[in-house]
């Protein structure tokens, strides 16, 4: 029988990756409802999979993963952003990456990742055999596409699909935009709210009436939003995968992100990769894009095609494809290649 962990199912990154996983599996929601993200989840998922036997697999989509486990079992490092990241990371973060994850790297069946950014990480990180890290990558949903109804804005705007954490690389973007080369009229559109710090800032810039935030977004209009967009600046410092350039991508908006961590993987040459603690290139690559129609079309069938290159039915399979791998050497019949 395989359990799985259904509380990290969302619309954020590790809850769109469990949403789809989960949807595409035949599996036993364990027993929990507490946040799966707790420090203290490690206990609680214990002692909630204490039953469990030899025959049985136990896997979580998320970070969390018990303490110890009568059956196999598989969970994901989306990345290492916690530690690797000083903004993102604390004394008590190092400590629970280097006990309690670091073990359960070793003590698990397989662990799951998106990126070979993150499973090169993972590996260097753990110190586990190579083969045991598996990159499964992420889709994009089929409401993202080129067809897709346009967004009403009465001014044309740059998109930036972020949400206040410093390795957004926020600052450097209202900056970027502020120097680069675009029509008096074009906007920087946000979602999510502003921090005061960031508010304080745009208004330090003379910027209040050209930056917009348009607080949380209904899943249902983010094709559209993307759709509209004269493009995506996404010069993030760090990202596991970087679900937003694949969607702008479908949806046939060109972009501007980072050339570090996953971003290049996912961007492939679809998009204008910039150094991301550059302003002066981020400025650049918007004013080139805003700037030349032809480089537009070129990014937007590039992008395309790219897109159509990931799916959530392959990271299904390959997930499948790792369970039946794991199954059959739990059952005697084989062991992993």
């Amino acid at each position: 029988m395989i359990y799985a962990d259904q509380r990290w199912i969302g619309n954020h990154g590790i809850g769109c990756f469990a949403r789809h996983v989960l949807a595409g599996l035949e599996y036993r929601p364990i027993p929990l409802a507490a946040n799966p993200a707790s420090p203290l989840d490690p206990w609680r998922l214990t002692r909630a999979l204490g039953k469990l036997i030899a025959t049985d697999l136990f896997l979580s989509p998320g970070y969390n993963s018990p303490l110890f486990c009568g059956s196999p079992f598989i969970f994901t490092l989306h990345d290492l952003n916690h530690i690797d990241r000083p903004e993102n990371s604390n004394v008590l973060k190092h400590v629970y990456y280097a006990t309690v994850l670091k073990q359960a790297c070793h003590r698990s069946a397989s662990i799951l990742t998106v990126s070979e950014f993150s499973r090169g990480r993972i590996i260097e990180w753990s110190g586990v055999p190579p083969d045991k890290v598996v990159n499964v990558s992420c889709g994009v949903d089929p409401e993202y596409h080129s067809r897709v109804a346009p967004y009403e804005s009465p001014f044309p705007y740059l998109l930036c699909v972020s949400n206040r954490k410093q390795h957004k690389n926020e600052f450097r973007v209202i900056e970027a935009f502020s120097r680069a080369h675009i029509a008096a009229g074009t906007r920087l559109v946000f979602t999510g709210n502003p921090t005061a710090e960031l508010a304080e800032y745009i208004e330090r810039k003379h910027l209040t009436s050209r930056v917009q935030f348009v607080g949380i977004v209904p899943d249902l209009q983010m094709p559209s939003l993307y759709r509209s967009a004269e493009m995506l600046v996404f010069p993030s410092l760090y990202e596991g995968f970087g679900l937003p350039v694949l969607e702008a991508i479908a949806c046939g908006t060109p972009v501007v992100t980072a050339n570090t961590s996953a971003l290049p993987e996912v961007a492939g040459e679809a998009a204008l990769l910039v150094d991301p603690t550059s302003v002066e290139q981020i400025a650049h690559a918007i004013g080139r894009i805003a700037g030349d129609s032809i480089l537009r079309q070129q990014l937007r069938e590039k992008g395309l095609a790219r897109a159509a290159q990931f799916s959530w039915a392959s990271t299904v399979a390959k997930v499948q494809g790792l369970l039946t791998r794991i199954a059959t050497r739990t059952d005697g019949k084989g062991d992993l290649p």
